[in-house]
């Protein structure tokens, strides 16, 4: 590299969402904003799961549309969303890491 020649750039962390809790419809709402938020400045996300203790189908939708849009990855799902996405199959299409480690590297 000469000194003509601009520094390689490092790629931007990717943006990592870690919400908590049970998430329905009453409480859907900001995690679906900091998604949207995430989303538009980054073609990845990870979904840190471990915190979820609880997900019906408008948690479900959020999720399926985000891997519609975006390269979503989950990381570390509770057994109740690793349960979830079991039941309706969506663990057969979406990308589910056992670590939020691995689903940074992948």
């Amino acid at each position: 590299m000469t000194a003509d020649e601009p520094a390689p750039s490092r790629p931007a962390p990717l943006p990592v969402v870690s919400p908590t809790g049970e998430l329905d419809m009453d409480s859907i709402t900001p995690l679906a904003a900091e998604i949207e938020i995430a989303i538009a400045h980054h073609d990845s996300i990870v979904l840190d799961a471990s915190g979820i203790t609880f997900g019906d189908s408008m948690f479900l939708r959020l999720v399926l549309s985000t891997h519609h849009k975006a390269d979503l990855r989950i990381a570390a799902p509770s057994p109740a969303i690793t349960r979830l996405f079991r039941v309706i199959g969506a663990d057969t299409v979406l990308r589910i890491y056992p670590t939020l480690k691995d689903a940074l590297a992948a």
